[in-house]
């Protein structure tokens, strides 16, 4: 069988919800990517400061949509403060990030949020109901003490009761949402074709004492029941957050609603009261109609599950969708429709406007005109900027923003009015649809999309000239202050209490009137990257833009990268993936003795002449240390004698020179660790018996031995920690050496006798200066922090304890965790292992701050024997700023999920030395960008941190790695030295401007093409991508048409339909920029684009790699489709001017006009380079003739639609895949030309991509569905119920969730030489190849293949074939680790897994069912193996029939993660 692994998350943002989740204080966007669950915070970042990080942020659109001097309206300040003050003004706002908090893979669709007051909540803040596919809900909240969700209860309603008629469609089929009483008394869920749960909620009211209770008219108070309590210590009346739910028919609340569009609660009501938009026939029916739906109020009587009817509107235009409902003073409801806003308040009062020309013919209900507009409102998003104003943001579904304004009169709403936002104002910084907006802060939203990048939008308010001239002249205010000033200001009275803030200017102090203060100016404040949706990929080669730098990329490029087309219109863009990092190398050298390095930023030495009142800092740049940047480097050596030793280095821009006459000592051994000390006045060298310190200028002040005084012993140090003004070292007798710089410059050690720290055994530690205070017990009152203080140091002993002191008391601990070693999924002081549980082997340990400069946090990184990486993020409990607990109550360690296994290389060690040598861990403050560590050894790997993601690990390309540094210089700044195993030492940096790593787990740099691309291919000869991409355009009527008079009165429309137009673009890797573009004939569009390996020559057989395009020509509905299939090759050319890159361009060489049906699919066929052509209902092989036409010679009818064709290459075997009838397995033969079928699938398959996939001597057939099933087929005409193989064996259905998998390709797999699966297939092959050919058999065992997939969330999966000891032991081990680990929302992942039973599929099976129980292996499940502690994992290996937990690490190498595709 199979394993499916998810290689990405999903990046698609289908819901957000905005509150106070983590505490009753915080404002959390809670994100939900479909199957997965992101908790972010937000943090004020400064302007200024976020524009110098990140340049790219503000250039998300080609042209800046506004200008610095945007809110100088007279030019004041440029005219008395001078031409830059208008900038620095415009920098003095705050910009609103994203922080991620956590994240939770469900085992479900999420298809709604809603926020529930729930004031006994653990955490103090609201909870959660999440609302998944096929009417389940469940409720979570924070859990301060475990740092995690959990789960409060579960609603489930797929009974089969409640499906109504026996002819009703699957649950599925419906559009099911939730929405939420704002009062948090019940939520709603429509769910089916018009059943509606109710599930209520305790409130505040319920749970209070009666105080309002009279006893004279109310008679006796009632007595409270007691809560008896029972054996087992808990209660017979559980306190739950929701009481009993129930399920309406919504036909029995109004027999007119049979058909409801949607629903939505209302505010300012007593009771729970929604607004419902139904209609009474379908859709269908009331063609050529007006005016049929209807809105109705409701208010719910929960305690009689009764409701009333508040008011009822009738003759609403038939094309509203959405009720929207809104907060006083407006209040009522917004309904939305494709053409026009309708507002109806509590009374029934009703106003709409028109937004396009269409809404006249489509409605006769009274409407405000404002058709010049012309914009369509199908799936907008709208938000509420001001409650207070009336003002509503509307994200339009091209991405455009528009601006709805209600006139207030009293408490009467007047009327309303849209208008777009401007482009000079930000109205066009969304690229494409958005699916959600949550309003962040008083002035910032988040956009959600699943067509492109998520945004966070800010907005500032544009004073008008009258305004700011007043302020100015104002005697009562100092400065001028916009809004966003009084926003900060009052932003810092909520902070630091109740002091007098600074009156707001009301409206009319600053327009003189009524009306609003001016336009709102947009400005992108953060983003969310995403890959979604991925509409094709290719794989290919991306040369270096230099020619001499290619030798410097040498074994740190991979071979291939994955190129992917993302996203929908204007987000249109290009994905680079590669699995590991690739630096760019500034310099290379041959440094075969290195084996560490440290670069050092030291002071100069004052010297004593200039000593003196005018200090260091008048002395010029080298005597002090502001720049920070890199002077000199140590590197440890060892000769080819094995001799060790130490030299020091000079740094040059990109690279280093020996540094001689100093009094640094080569000779005085092999150096552990490097830095500098004293505020960079003092380096120090911590070689294996002692520690020598130096002045700037390597000037020897001061050698510290290693000789214990006692025993006369001279221990050598294994490692070393240094944080200024402390070095703490670790030496191989298990005792520790502190010491602390004093004031004079000078190491002295601090005595620790008599103490835990003396006595116990250490096996490695490290030093880390708390700036967060996570690791404090808080200041005394009354007394500051010395310099120093914060800095605590972690200690693991012999036995596996971790101990944390605080370096200003050595006495005693401040934390004992004595269970690490366990490696437990919450380490804590109490936690208890039983006797006989396994331990991890520990190697090093470390604690980082880990992040970028957004934001940072400390982290737990522990390396154990087998070089593998756990995380441990650090949490307090006690979320008070009163330190009420003791650090080691409130102090927990969670541990942080990671599937990433190390790679183990099989090198020739050069002596027994070099083999037991270990290099640690390297912490490292910036490189580019990016607060990280680096874990040297065979497998190199940086631990990577943005603010919007968890760490992750990520390798770097290239050889096992010996020893790094940062490396800071003006050539390189903010990069990295690094020697490897061939001794080559690189100075490189991190591409880091549009490259990103921990988003998605892989390297990805994004590139936008602001086209709506759909497919690309990969042109080997000459190195350059084609992408097909399309352009809407107004379709326009034949003009030459005197058939149809009434055509000519529609030329005139001003909202013409839009069709799409094709191009071709040819991209040179080179410089990722187009050098050539084919346009199409209008209204044709390109559907598939490949490189196929043809022959161009009938005399000479010669065969070339040429792109095939097929095309769709469609000129309306009522006229047949048309197609072509154009064949290009890619030529040199002269370059443009001043452009090299240019050399390239696509030239016409064939072409042939399909009269009947589009071009839907293209392959290679056969031996003799000939094409199969998928051309409307007919699968055509064609040649390519010297003439430039396509010959047909064989042909196959098919049934409808063609998805997909492929063809296991040379063989003759195909499959095809119909849009509705299934696969289609042929062959096909050259002589004589013919094509045959051989099998079928059921012909009630939705079929939307198809491979092959060859396992050892089998050969299988796997297709992927509409529903997100996979489906593994197989050709067996020996089967009985085969009927001789004419119908193929269906051997099981996987289910994908929501990632259903539109686009497939078969890849070769990388597996070591020891892996499990090639073992048992040669071992298998050489007992069974007795009558068959062993080459071909062996060929297929050692051309291993996995199928990669890609789906329209952002998700890339593979499908890896098993050997049967593999998947008979991952099969048990998944139900093992389902067992064992706690599911997120209550939900069920082998249910989720499990393939449909409702629908096509589960009433006409794919084939003849032959699947005898078995499943696909779900990868999902197997990547938590390392959640799990140290002693269950052992005891899971050893019952699941594992040796042991390093057979299934081995097992989990081959199958997880990018392994498999080792060459990306």
């Amino acid at each position: 069988m199979q394993c499916y692994t998810e290689l990405t998350p999903p990046t698609a943002v289908t819901h957000s919800l905005s509150l106070p989740f983590l505490s009753a204080q915080s404002n959390n966007l809670v994100v939900a990517k479909l199957s997965l669950l992101q908790i972010f915070t937000t943090k004020l970042v400064s302007a200024e400061v976020d524009n110098a990080q990140n340049p790219q942020l503000q250039t998300t659109t080609p042209d800046q949509p506004y200008d610095v001097r945007i809110n100088d309206d007279d030019g004041l300040e440029a005219s008395f403060l001078g031409a830059d003050s208008a900038l620095v003004r415009s920098d003095r706002s705050h910009y609103t990030k994203l922080v991620l908090v956590a994240e939770f893979p469900l085992a479900g669709t999420v298809t709604g949020l809603a926020r529930v007051k729930y004031p006994s909540s653990l955490s103090g803040g609201d909870a959660l109901l999440i609302a998944f596919k096929d009417a389940k809900l469940s409720m979570v909240e924070w859990d301060p003490a475990k740092h995690s969700i959990q789960t409060s209860s579960i609603h489930y309603y797929e009974q089969e009761d409640n499906h109504g008629a026996p002819w009703a469609m699957p649950l599925s089929h419906y559009v099911n949402f939730l929405t939420m009483d704002p009062g948090s008394r019940c939520a709603a869920l429509k769910f089916g074709a018009r059943n509606l749960a109710i599930i209520q909620f305790k409130t505040v009211e319920e749970d209070v004492d009666m105080q309002d209770w009279d006893e004279e008219l109310d008679g006796p108070r009632p007595s409270k029941e007691p809560s008896t309590t029972l054996a087992n210590g808990t209660s017979n009346n559980q306190e739950t957050p929701f009481s009993t739910s129930f399920v309406l028919r919504l036909p029995n609340l109004d027999p007119s609603l049979i058909r409801p569009v949607h629903i939505a609660f209302l505010h300012e009501y007593r009771d729970p009261t929604f607004g419902i938009l139904s209609a009474t026939s379908s859709p269908s029916a009331v063609l050529g109609s007006k005016d049929q739906l209807s809105y109705t109020v409701f208010t719910l009587d929960l305690e009689q599950k009764a409701s009333t009817t508040i008011l009822s509107v009738n003759g609403l235009p038939q094309d509203l969708f959405r009720v929207h409902a809104l907060p006083t003073p407006v209040g009522g409801a917004l309904l939305v429709g494709a053409n026009e806003l309708i507002h109806i308040d509590q009374s029934g009062k009703t106003h709409g406007v028109g937004v396009n020309s269409f809404s006249k013919q489509a409605t006769s209900y009274s409407l405000i005109d404002q058709s010049e507009l012309e914009i369509m409102l199908e799936d907008c998003q709208i938000e509420i900027i001001s409650a207070e104003t009336g003002e509503l943001l509307m994200v339009l579904n091209d991405g455009r923003l528009a601006l709805i304004n209600f006139r207030i009169d009293g408490r009467t709403v007047s009327g309303l009015s849209v208008r777009l936002v401007g482009q000079e104002f930000g109205g066009n910084l969304v690229p494409a649809r958005a699916t959600t907006l949550s309003k962040l802060g008083r002035a910032s939203l988040f956009v959600g999309s699943e067509d492109g990048d998520s945004l966070v939008l800010g907005w500032t308010r544009k004073q008008g000239q009258a305004s700011k001239r007043k302020q100015r002249l104002d005697p009562s205010l100092d400065l001028d202050m916009d809004d966003e000033d009084f926003e900060d200001m009052e932003d810092d009275d909520d902070l630091y209490g109740e002091v007098s803030a600074p009156v707001r200017p009301t409206t009319s102090d600053v327009n003189g009137t009524a009306g609003r203060p001016g336009e709102l100016v947009f400005r992108i404040h953060d983003f969310l990257i995403s890959i979604a949706p991925i509409r094709d990929f290719a794989l290919g080669t991306t040369s270096s833009s230099k020619d001499e730098g290619r030798s410097y990329q040498a074994g740190v490029t991979s071979e291939l990268s994955l190129v992917c087309v993302v996203g929908k219109g204007e987000a249109g863009s290009l994905a680079i993936l590669n699995r590991a990092i690739q630096p760019n190398v500034i310099g290379r050298f041959e440094f075969p003795e290195a084996r560490g390095f440290w670069t050092i930023a030291a002071q100069k030495p004052v010297p004593k002449s200039l000593q003196g009142d005018r200090g260091a800092t008048s002395l010029g740049a080298g005597y002090d240390n502001t720049t920070h940047q890199d002077k000199f480097m140590i590197v440890a050596k060892v000769d080819l004698d094995g001799y060790e030793t130490s030299d020091v280095y000079v740094l040059t821009g990109a690279g280093f020179e020996a540094l001689t006459g100093t009094e640094f000592d080569p000779a005085a051994g092999f150096t552990i660790e490097a830095g500098t000390m004293g505020q960079h006045r003092r380096i120090i060298q911590v070689l294996k018996t002692a520690v020598h310190c130096y002045d700037g200028d390597f000037g020897l002040s001061q050698i510290v031995p290693m000789l214990d005084e006692d025993t006369g012993a001279e221990p050598r140090v294994e490692y070393a920690s240094i944080v200024d003004p402390y070095i703490l070292l670790v030496r191989d007798d298990g005792s520790v050496f502190i010491a602390k710089m004093d004031h004079n410059l000078e190491l002295e050690e601090l005595e620790k006798d008599n103490s835990l720290l003396a006595s116990k055994k250490w096996v490695t530690a490290c030093l880390y200066e708390d700036k967060s205070g996570i690791f404090s017990n808080g200041t005394k009152n009354g007394q500051e922090a010395k310099a120093g203080d914060n800095i605590v140091m972690f200690l693991l002993s012999k036995y596996g304890a971790l101990h944390v002191y605080s370096l200003s008391n050595l006495e005693t601990p401040i934390y004992v965790a004595e269970g690490l070693s366990y490696l437990p999924p919450l380490l804590s002081t109490d936690f208890a292992a039983r006797r006989g549980t396994s331990k991890e082997n520990v190697k090093e340990i470390s604690v980082a701050d880990l992040g970028d400069k957004t934001s940072s946090s400390p982290y737990l990184v522990i390396r154990n024997s087998d070089d593998d990486v756990i995380i441990y993020e650090p949490f307090r409990t006690n979320s008070k700023p009163t330190a009420e607990l003791s650090l080691s109550q409130s102090l927990h360690f969670q541990k942080l999920p990671t599937s990433a296994v190390a790679r183990n290389i099989e090198t020739e060690a050069e002596d027994e030395m070099e083999e037991k040598r270990t290099y640690s861990m390297r912490r490292c403050d910036n490189i580019a960008g990016y607060k990280t560590i680096f874990v040297p050894g065979n497998s190199p790997r940086f631990v990577l941190k943005s603010a919007k993601t968890l760490p992750k690990t990520m390798e770097l390309q290239g050889e096992g790695v010996r020893g790094m540094s940062t490396f800071h210089t003006e050539g390189c700044e903010r990069g990295l030295v690094y020697a490897d195993s061939r001794g080559i030492a690189r100075v490189c940096q991190i591409p880091n401007g549009q490259t990103t790593y921990a988003d998605i787990g892989m390297s990805l740099r994004k590139l936008p093409l602001n086209a709506d691309a759909h497919s690309v291919s990969f042109h080997p000869p000459s190195g350059a991508f084609v992408v097909g991409c399309h352009v809407p355009e107004p379709f326009e009527l034949p003009k030459d048409d005197d058939y149809h008079k009434e055509w000519h009165s529609e030329k005139d429309v001003g909202l013409k339909p839009t069709t799409t137009r094709g191009s071709i673009r040819l991209i040179n890797p080179k410089t990722w920029t187009v050098v050539d573009t084919v346009e199409m004939e209008p209204y044709e569009t390109a559907m598939c684009v490949e490189t196929l390996h043809l022959e161009i020559s009938e005399s000479t057989n010669e065969r070339k790699h040429l792109i095939v395009v097929g095309t769709a020509i469609s000129r309306g509905e009522d006229l047949p489709i048309k197609g072509r299939v154009l064949v290009y090759d890619v030529v040199t050319v002269i370059p443009e001017p001043g452009r090299p890159e240019t050399d390239k361009k696509l030239k016409l060489i064939a072409k042939e006009d399909i009269p009947r049906g589009a071009v839907t699919a293209l392959s290679e066929i056969g031996t003799q380079g000939l094409m199969l052509v998928a051309q409307g209902q007919k699968c055509m092989v064609r040649g390519l003739k010297e003439d430039g036409s396509l010959l047909p010679v064989a042909f196959m009818d098919m049934s409808c639609y063609v998805t997909a064709v492929r063809e296991l290459r040379e063989t003759g075997l195909c499959l095809m895949a119909d849009a509705v009838k299934g696969v289609w397995f042929t062959g096909y033969t050259e002589e004589p030309y013919r094509m045959i079928l051989f099998g079928k699938s059921s012909t009630k398959l939705e079929v939307l991509t198809v491979e092959f996939l060859p396992d050892a001597n089998e050969l299988l057939i796997v297709a992927c569905d509409s529903d997100g099933g996979i489906h593994i087929f197989q050709f067996d005409p020996e089967h009985p119920k085969s009927l001789q193989g004419h119908l193929l064996l269906h051997r099981t259905t996987f289910s994908t969730g929501a990632h259903i998998p539109t686009r497939s390709i078969l890849l070769p797999r990388t597996l070591p030489a020891t892996s499990d699966y090639l073992t048992w297939h040669q071992a298998n092959d050489t007992d069974t190849n007795t009558n068959t050919d062993e080459e071909t058999s062996s060929s297929a065992v050692r051309n291993p293949s996995i199928i990669l997939f890609a789906s329209p969330t952002g998700v890339l999966a593979t499908l890896s074939p098993l050997s049967e000891p593999q998947y008979r032991r991952l099969s048990f081990l998944c139900g093992q680790l389902l067992s064992s680990l706690p599911q997120h929302a209550g939900l069920n992942p082998k249910d989720y897994r499990a393939p449909l039973s409702t629908g096509a599929v589960g009433m006409f099976p794919p084939g003849v069912d032959a699947s005898m129980g078995r499943s696909i292996v779900d990868g999902a499940v197997l990547s938590r193996w390392n959640e799990l502690g140290s002693g269950r994992k052992a005891e899971i290996a050893g019952r699941v029939g594992f040796a042991g937990a390093e057979e299934v690490r081995e097992v989990l190498r081959e199958v997880l993660g990018t392994n498999g595709l080792g060459y990306l």
